[in-house]
């Protein structure tokens, strides 16, 4: 399987608007992140994990020219916003899955509804064919499994995804030991670690590489990064041996 990160930073992206910190002013291409999402591509399937407000730029980028769906953690901005963008995809391939809790569902109909309507649609309207995920209920895609990550962002419960032998967790703040056991024996992890103080609801650097120490991956990508983590150079060289700042772009092949 390959994963493709489309996009690493959080939800204003860096540089912010208007922004003179110095990070948001950083020349490094790898401090430049577009909202976060990944592509992952494997023996004719190929499927993106949420469609945040980049996500045109993000497929013009990595060439992608099919998507067989779309998993979603939760229904926030930054990983919904693109929705309307997957156009191109239906006009060549038809209907396209999207995958979901009921709760991302029902706030996907609000904010799109003329998709979701039903009935005569507007002439361009994307289809989408909508597939409920139970979190304590794994399903197939492309002939691997996919197993729900329950995790904790702040006040809400949102998902992860296991496939295989990698992990993708973004927006987590905690995770229930019922859920770590779900994590056993990965070789890759991806786990979001927003800054260096503490947050609300996103896990800071020190409370991510402390997760990652308790999970035991092969390796670790750290993603949904804000410009208050730091410049990238600077914290790669801080980060363990088998930890790695993941960047726009990276692209990472798992057996």
């Amino acid at each position: 399987m390959n994963v493709w990160f489309l996009g690493t930073g959080t939800s204003q992206g860096i540089p912010i608007i208007g922004s003179t910190h110095p990070v948001c002013l950083s020349d490094n291409p790898r401090d430049k992140r577009l909202r976060v999402s990944v592509w992952l591509y494997w023996e004719g399937s190929s499927y993106v994990i949420d469609c945040g407000p980049d996500f045109r730029q993000q497929m013009l980028t990595c060439g992608c020219n099919r998507i067989d769906g779309i998993l979603y953690t939760h229904e926030h901005a930054d990983h919904t916003a693109g929705l309307d963008d997957i156009r191109p995809f239906f006009f060549r391939q038809g209907d396209i899955p999207i995958y979901a809790k009921d709760v991302v569902i029902e706030s996907l109909k609000k904010r799109f509804d003329y998709i979701f309507t039903e009935g005569e649609k507007y002439p361009g309207v994307p289809n989408v064919v909508i597939n409920e995920v139970r979190p304590d209920a794994p399903f197939v895609l492309g002939g691997k499994v996919v197993t729900p990550i329950r995790v904790n962002h702040g006040r809400i419960e949102i998902l992860g995804y296991r496939i295989g032998n990698f992990a993708y967790l973004t927006d987590v703040k905690t995770v229930s030991e019922s859920e770590l056991e779900k994590l056993v024996g990965l070789k890759v992890l991806v786990v979001s670690a927003l800054r260096i103080d503490p947050h609300d609801s996103h896990m800071n650097l020190d409370e991510a590489l402390a997760f990652i120490a308790g999970v035991k991956p092969e390796k670790a990508y750290l993603t949904h990064i804000s410009h208050l983590l730091g410049f990238h150079e600077q914290v790669e060289q801080s980060l363990p041996k088998n930890v790695f700042l993941a960047y726009d772009n990276l692209q990472i092949s798992i057996e």
